[in-house]
């Protein structure tokens, strides 16, 4: 049985559509971040400590192919999920992380940090809760683990898709506890996916959150998003 508990929120639905609309003008501004990205990260010194990035609903490695760069670029040890594209939770979803954590700590066995965006967010998460010796960390960028799980634009696609309802997933969750390893959430009230108070949640769901001014498609790519990355990479 799944086991997700009401965060103590005033209702709250999706964003408005005109923000779901503007949205699709950040496309352009995506552009401009693969140019920037690695360029605002390049003081930085990760000094190779591993990092996984998990792509949100419907996308694939490609979608953070830039974040990755930057990361790269602040000498992180940087790995993709993996998987092709991320339709929604499966009910080996634990096991296929788990496999895909062995190819990436074959040969070194730091814990990793999980950098999920949106969906990928909430499967951070829930793995880091299901193996935390294997995380170091997890950030979500606009991840809706908090509140009502129909307050964005992404639901209906979803339930079509995997042919469960969102809130009765395969595997069980507790999505609003909070993992047992350092968790940083990444929010925005220009998110015009995702409720912005579902994406920061309240203060036991994580260990900080960080306010930043993109909308929903700018997580991997803006200024804001990547200083906060960097920030909760090592707070």
């Amino acid at each position: 049985m799944n086991a997700f508990q009401p965060a103590a929120l005033a209702p709250v639905t999706a964003p408005p559509f005109a923000m779901l609309l503007r949205e699709m003008r950040v496309l352009t501004e995506i552009r401009r971040g693969w140019r920037m990205g690695p360029a605002l990260a390049t003081s930085h010194d990760g000094r190779g400590r591993p990092v996984m990035v998990l792509p949100g609903f419907l996308a694939s490695d490609v979608s953070t192919v830039m974040l990755r760069r930057t990361l790269e670029a602040a000498q992180f040890k940087v790995h993709g999920w993996g998987q092709g594209r991320n339709f929604g939770v499966r009910a080996d979803m634990l096991e296929r992380m788990d496999a895909r954590l062995d190819a990436v700590q074959r040969d070194d066995e730091t814990p990793v940090t999980l950098i999920g965006w949106s969906l990928g967010g909430l499967i951070a998460r829930e793995y880091a809760k299901y193996a935390p010796h294997r995380v170091e960390r997890v950030i979500t960028l606009g991840s809706p683990f908090s509140g009502d799980l129909r307050a964005n634009h992404a639901w209906r696609l979803y339930e079509l898709i995997n042919r469960h309802p969102v809130d009765r997933v395969p595997i069980a969750v507790t999505l609003t506890e909070k993992p047992p390893v350092p968790t940083f959430a990444l929010w925005s009230e220009n998110d015009g996916i995702v409720a912005p108070r579902c994406a920061r949640g309240l203060p036991h769901e994580s260990d900080a959150s960080y306010e930043v001014a993109c909308g929903h498609m700018g997580f991997t790519t803006s200024p804001d998003s990547i200083h906060a990355i960097l920030e909760a990479m090592d707070a």
